[in-house]
């Protein structure tokens, strides 16, 4: 039955495949497909600007919640003159190089206001954002990882690494991860939103330092096997250096079920070229892996052609019709 009503729609994640997913749900923000928007966003970065200003003001990192906001500017001149403030990043030689000003901005607003999520909403009005972004905690965190084969010479061995960036960039196999603390105080205003959401988007994005890190939030994974939304897995174009390498369709998927083996997935979302690309044996078993869940694998051309990005109109195309299809 198609649908009858505008829905309620929340997309977790961090970094460009966040932005990629709320840039694809903005346009269905515009045309009424979604009348609620809301973007919860892995806060545990510890580079870069959003490193730097975490570790002088004890305060959350900033960038993902920036390029969160950024994504959800309109496309007239008032959305895109403040996107492309937001994400300006200073030149020069001094201490300010490298520095965005979306993140001093939310920065200063916390400090200002001593609220996340009060501060992050004054953000979203200034900008006109078509939605709300939230942090998926409200307390500084830190990603830590087993790998194994990190030293060349004992490929065997497991270690532990920690920070965002040191898992992003890791060599050898990441087999798991996990959150320091291990139970961050929840955004309560992130549980009610996905509580009340009817679509509720997965991904992509760093796989294990940006999407299954929602997953280890205990009140986000509550809140997630609660919901009566349906949870769509957006999966990953390729595999990404250090994180997944070598990694296909069915590994990713196989990897967020070892975090979250009670994960009620509705859909799983993937381009038809990274299919393709994989070969009828990967293919099967992502089929299987999808079947197994009770999910539906839905293959669909979401993808910019001959690049390795999500195309923010055809994602939107392929979300209308899962929101369509019901």
């Amino acid at each position: 039955m198609a649908r009858q009503t505008a829905q309620a729609a929340v997309a977790l994640g961090g970094g460009h495949g966040l932005f990629a997913t709320l840039s694809a749900l903005r346009r269905l923000h515009d045309d009424l497909t979604i009348d609620e928007l809301t973007a919860v966003v892995t806060v545990a970065d510890n580079g870069g600007s959003s490193g730097r200003l975490r570790g002088e003001f004890g305060v959350l990192p900033p960038g993902d919640l920036r390029m969160a906001l950024a994504a959800l500017c309109g496309d007239d001149e008032w959305g895109t003159t403040w996107a492309d403030v937001l994400q300006h990043r200073f030149a020069g030689q001094g201490e300010m190089n490298g520095h965005v000003v979306g993140n001093l901005l939310i920065v200063g607003l916390w400090e200002l206001m001593g609220d996340h999520v009060r501060a992050l909403d004054w953000v979203g009005r200034l900008l006109g954002a078509h939605g709300r972004v939230l942090p998926m905690a409200t307390t500084p965190m830190d990603i830590t990882a087993r790998v194994r084969g990190a030293d060349a010479a004992r490929p065997d061995e497991v270690s532990v690494v920690r920070g965002q960036v040191e898992v992003a960039t890791t060599v050898g196999q990441i087999e798991s991860v996990a959150l320091v603390p291990e139970d961050p105080a929840t955004c309560q205003e992130a549980i009610d939103a996905i509580l009340a959401a009817e679509l509720v988007v997965l991904g992509p994005g760093s796989w294990f330092s940006s999407v299954i890190p929602h997953l280890m939030v205990p009140g986000l994974r509550r809140a997630l096997a609660e919901t009566d939304g349906r949870l769509v897995v957006v999966l990953n174009l390729e595999a990404q250096a250090g994180e997944t390498t070598g990694f296909g369709p069915e590994d990713h998927l196989a990897v967020l079920f070892e975090h979250a083996p009670d994960l009620t997935v509705h859909a799983v979302l993937v381009d038809s070229s990274t299919v393709a690309l994989a070969g009828a044996e990967e293919r099967d078993r992502l089929e299987r892996a999808v079947a197994r869940r009770g999910a539906r694998l839905v293959v669909d051309d979401i993808a910019v052609p001959g690049e390795p990005r999500h195309d923010p109109d055809r994602l939107a195309a392929a979300f209308r019709r899962l929101v369509d299809e019901g």
